[in-house]
């Protein structure tokens, strides 16, 4: 509730405890053991902001906070609590708040996203495990990616990268030193089980701005903003280094305010001691400068965790509103513990605080505001004031109607797939594609022409061969003829000379016979003369 100017949330014995809007953003804790009452002041502080007009955000890790959006219930509990605080006659009244759903994971609030480069590759890397080589490879790849233009938007922008720099890692060796492919194929293997967890959904666009829960409801009430973390909260990597970055994100988006009269927004932080567990060196500095610098932004950030030793002693100076719920001291670590939370207060030496914070009971803790001055005030023993919205879930279908009834639902309701690295390799891998495609069929067309060449020359060889064949059968048939016509002459020859020798043989023998003497003389001289007449010719013109 809103009184006087400041927020009231608690009482002591007729005195309203209040924390002053100028100093809401110096921080603050709450803290207690399990049951305590934590989650009931956490809701009251919600409220009494939301009241001012000043926006909250806060992570609904039981899912008992969603009934924010609903009036309360005049329950019996409720309603003691409110009459013995005299409420009643200060305006106190059951009433719901203007309340936005968000959800990692898309199923119970509007998708909350945001792009991996601007998650960055030191929150990455605790996200995934990352060994500090690794971590530094992956330093690299993001350097590289920005140095090249290529847009990291999701997980699958990483992994084509990743596979980028690995098939190119020659290339990339001179101007970075080596990148070991095995560090690189356990990015990858991470990366895959992150995606498992859920991260494929985180990781994208359209990508959560920021300054989006910087707005007001009805009556000009502030907007309440809670992210929906009962599945989150299971995966502590995952909720911490979201809300790591989530503060990171304000620090570098929001402008210098100075003093403000109120916060811009206030930050409720639950189960905050895992976003300190494991946490590197590098990321605890980043983060101790964020809580100390953001409060000049305007935004108070307030941690919820069982005990202050949760929080680095860095971190818990910063905190200068504390509210402590009940301790339990059964263990030496324990008693440790109370004496560590008793210690971070100013006595009031109207009793002892160390003992008190075992003897609280539930909806009591001891409180400590900034003044104006910004002087924290002793501690006091006060009982906190009962919520006015509705303590408890909602139905599913309440939820879904509240969420697509935002105004933020046609922004943020449908996921984009923006042109970015994924999308260039793979046209570049299209590109090399129908390179080697193209390739490949002037190769089959170069293979086809030398093949057709070497068939056409085979032919031409044939070709010739069957005609010089055929020129040298025709040579043959010509000599042939040529030879059969020589013969021929020649018997003709030697046939004519024969002949004549026979008849001038004979008429020669015939004369010779006729002169030797009578018929018998001439037959005689006739034949002998034609033999004589044949081999005479017969030596001359051949046989």
């Amino acid at each position: 509730m809103v009184y006087d100017g400041a927020l009231w949330i608690g009482e002591d014995r007729g005195e309203k405890l209040c924390i002053h809007p100028g100093m809401a953003n110096r921080h603050g804790l709450i803290a207690g053991a399990t049951g305590t009452g934590k989650t009931v002041t956490l809701k009251v502080m919600a409220e009494s902001f939301s009241d001012m007009g000043v926006p909250v955000f806060l992570a609904d890790v039981k899912g008992d906070l969603a009934g924010m959006c609903r009036p309360g219930e005049d329950r019996p509990e409720i309603r003691e609590r409110a009459e013995s605080l005299g409420l009643k006659e200060t305006g106190f009244e059951y009433q719901g708040y203007p309340v936005c759903f968000w959800d990692i994971f898309a199923e119970k609030g509007l998708p909350l996203r945001t792009t991996i480069s601007e998650m960055g590759p030191t929150l990455l890397s605790r996200l995934m495990g990352l060994t500090d080589t690794q971590a530094d490879v992956l330093t690299i790849v993001f350097r590289i990616a920005d140095e090249e233009g290529l847009l990291l938007l999701d997980t699958k922008d990483l992994r084509s990268m990743l596979q980028y720099v690995s098939e190119n890692n020659k290339e990339y060796a001179s101007m970075y030193g080596s990148l070991p492919r095995q560090s690189i194929n356990s990015i990858l293997r991470n990366l895959a089980a992150l995606e498992e967890q859920g991260a494929d959904r985180f990781f994208g666009e359209p990508a959560l701005d920021i300054r989006d829960w910087f707005r007001q409801g009805f009556q000009g009430k502030g907007m309440v903003n809670i992210l929906h973390s009962e599945s989150l909260i299971h995966n502590a990597k995952m909720y911490s280094t979201f809300m790591l970055w989530m503060m990171s994100e304000l620090f570098e988006v929001l402008p210098e305010a100075g003093e403000c009269a109120k916060p811009k927004m206030v930050f409720f932080f639950d189960e905050a001691h895992l976003l300190f567990d494991d946490a590197p060196k590098v990321l605890m500095q980043k983060l101790e400068q964020v809580v100390k610098l953001v409060r000049s932004k305007g935004v108070g950030i307030y941690f919820i965790t069982q005990s202050p030793k949760d929080i680095p002693d860095g971190i818990l100076g910063q905190l200068g509103n504390k509210i402590q719920h009940s301790l339990h001291a059964y263990t030496p670590a324990e008693q440790k513990a109370v004496r560590a939370a008793a210690d971070s207060f100013r006595v009031n030496p109207e009793f002892d605080t160390r003992k008190a914070i075992g003897e609280l009971g539930i909806g009591e803790a001891l409180i400590s505001f900034l003044d104006k001055d910004g002087i924290p005030s002793v501690v006091r023993r006060a009982r906190i004031l009962p919520p006015q919205s509705l303590m408890g879930p909602i139905d599913l279908a309440e939820r879904k109607t509240e969420i697509e009834n935002q105004v933020l639902f046609a922004k943020y309701g449908t996921p984009v797939d923006r042109d970015s690295a994924y999308e260039f390799f793979q046209r570049k891998l299209k590109r090399q594609e129908a390179e080697e495609k193209q390739q490949q069929e002037l190769e089959a067309r170069r293979k086809e022409e030398e093949k057709a060449a070497r068939e056409a020359a085979k032919e031409q060889q044939r070709q010739e061969k069957e005609l010089a064949r055929e020129a040298e059968q025709k040579a043959r048939r010509e000599e042939r003829e040529v030879q059969q016509k020589e013969r021929a002459r020649k018997r003709a020859v030697s046939s004519v000379g024969k002949s004549a020798a026979g008849t001038i043989g004979r008429e020669v023998g015939n004369e010779i016979g006729k002169n030797i003497g009578g018929s018998f003389g001439k037959r005689l001289g006739g034949n002998i003369g034609a033999a004589m007449g044949r081999g005479i010719f017969g030596t001359l013109f051949g046989k």
